[in-house]
């Protein structure tokens, strides 16, 4: 009957075999742990977002109260409420 011949593996067939094991069990780890870092961030971007939208919202209603404060008809009322009158002649305009 013929010997069962055993063969060992070399050191670099062993080497080859240990890292393609270890890393078929990180892939999975490691895609868990971006897809986490990646949900984390855009949670910060949305956020962000929102701070940002609330700040133009209060940005516009601040430019709307100057408008409303530097309006002709409310500078009359001004100048009325402290004994001043209004004259076109006097108002100069510079370039």
């Amino acid at each position: 009957m013929g010997k069962v011949k055993k063969t060992k593996l070399k050191l670099m067939d062993r080497l080859m075999l240990t890292m393609i094991v270890v890393l078929l069990l990180a892939t999975p780890i490691i895609i868990v742990f971006s897809k986490s870092v990646l949900s984390k961030t855009n949670i910060e971007v949305e956020k962000i977002k929102e701070k940002l939208e609330k700040q133009e919202t209060i940005n516009e209603s601040i430019t709307m109260k100057i408008n409303e404060l530097a309006s002709l008809s409310n500078i009359q009322d001004i100048a009325k409420e402290f004994g001043l009158s209004y004259n076109n002649d006097n108002i100069v305009i510079i370039k």
